[in-house]
C-alpha cells in the first residue's frame, strides 16, 4: 500500500495503480523504456493493473513478465468500462491520457494525466489531479512521494 498525508487534501491509502496502456505507458504499442523497471519497484507496494483497448494488439507481449494484471476492454463503451473497473477497486491512483480515461479519472482517488508524445484529451485533463509530461517522471513521484506531496499540497 502507498500511504501519504497530503496537507490540505488529507490521508491517502492507495492499494491499486491503474495504468492506461497506449499513449501512457506505451507508444505505438511498445512499452516506453524505463517503465518496466519502475513497475517492478512499485509492485512491492501496490497492485498494478494495465487497462486498454489494445489498439495495437501488443499489450500481452509487452507486459509479459511484469507484475501486472492486464484488463482488455470488451464493450463498445470504453470510457464507461474503465470507470466501472476503477469503481470496483478501493484506493486507486490512475494514470492515462485518452478521452476514454475520463470516467476512470473521475472514479480514482488520485488521477495523473500524462501528456507524452500523444498529448492528453482535454476532458481527461480536466478530471486529473496532476499533469505530467513523461510517464517515467510520474512513476518516479510514487517512488519518491515527497515530490508528489509537494506538488499536491494546498
Amino acid at each position: 500500500m502507498l500511504a501519504w498525508n497530503i496537507p490540505g487534501r488529507g490521508q491517502y491509502q492507495l492499494h491499486h495503480l491503474v495504468l492506461d496502456f497506449n499513449g501512457t505507458i506505451a507508444f505505438g504499442g511498445e512499452l516506453i523504456p524505463g517503465v518496466g523497471d519502475r513497475i517492478q519497484l512499485l509492485s512491492r507496494e501496490v497492485e498494478i493493473h494495465v487497462i486498454t483497448a489494445d489498439t495495437n494488439g501488443s499489450v500481452a507481449r509487452q507486459c509479459e513478465g511484469l507484475p501486472v494484471t492486464v484488463q482488455i476492454l470488451q464493450s463498445e463503451n470504453h470510457t464507461g468500462e474503465k470507470g466501472e473497473f476503477v469503481r470496483s477497486l478501493t484506493g486507486v491512483l490512475s494514470m492515462g491520457n485518452g478521452a476514454n480515461d475520463e470516467a476512470m479519472f473521475a472514479e480514482s482517488d488520485l488521477a495523473v494525466a500524462i501528456t507524452g508524445r500523444e498529448g492528453c484529451a482535454t476532458a481527461t485533463l480536466l478530471k486529473s489531479d496532476l499533469v505530467i509530461e513523461n510517464i517515467n517522471d510520474a512513476l518516479d513521484l510514487l517512488l519518491n512521494p515527497k515530490r508528489l506531496i509537494a506538488t499536491l499540497r494546498k
